[in-house]
């Protein structure tokens, strides 16, 4: 009998101590793509949002931490109501990567829909891609202004850049 990623990753669960159950519940934020719910973190399948200390541009061409706005917006929108995850695999940190949802919507699809965040191809093999072409039509989120996709902006801090020439795309040390 072969198991599907999902099936071994619930059975490791439960023999670890862990139950279904605790990937359903209050969450608190991380960050934009990362929960904690009973203790795990959980990061979110397929999307990408900016870090905590990365800045964007506003359609004012001032800066401002789109990272900050994205936990802020997704802790508001979450507003204490249970959250719902159902694990997908394990990031190389070890955590829970899952897609989750409050109320039936999808929280990867939340925040790339508003701006918030991004979808990420090379794991959610065009999931939100939809959404993201909404959210950019509209100029929602970080698409109002200028900004330096998540990923990129890692990059440049690995390389030893300081987040403020990494979050700007002409000062950035790629």
């Amino acid at each position: 009998m072969r198991l599907s990623s999902s099936a071994l990753l619930i059975l490791a669960a439960l023999c670890t101590g862990a139950s279904a159950d605790d990937l359903r519940g209050q969450a608190s934020i991380i960050d934009g793509d990362t929960l904690e719910l009973h203790g795990m973190r959980i990061r979110l399948w397929g999307i990408d949002a900016p870090e905590s200390s990365q800045l964007c541009r506003g359609d004012d061409s001032l800066p401002y931490r789109c990272g900050a706005k994205a936990a802020n917006e997704l802790d508001r929108f979450i507003g204490g109501r249970p959250v719902n995850c159902e694990p997908v695999s394990r990031d190389v940190y070890g955590r829970t990567v899952a897609t989750c949802s409050v109320g039936g919507v999808d929280l990867g699809d939340w925040l790339v829909r508003g701006g918030l965040a991004f979808d990420w191809p090379r794991y959610s093999k065009g999931r939100y891609d939809g959404a993201q072409r909404e959210a950019e039509h509209a100029g929602r989120g970080v698409w109002a202004g200028s900004f330096v996709v998540p990923w990129m902006y890692r990059a440049c801090i690995d390389k030893g850049g300081r987040s403020e020439a990494c979050s700007d795309d002409a000062n950035a040390n790629w």
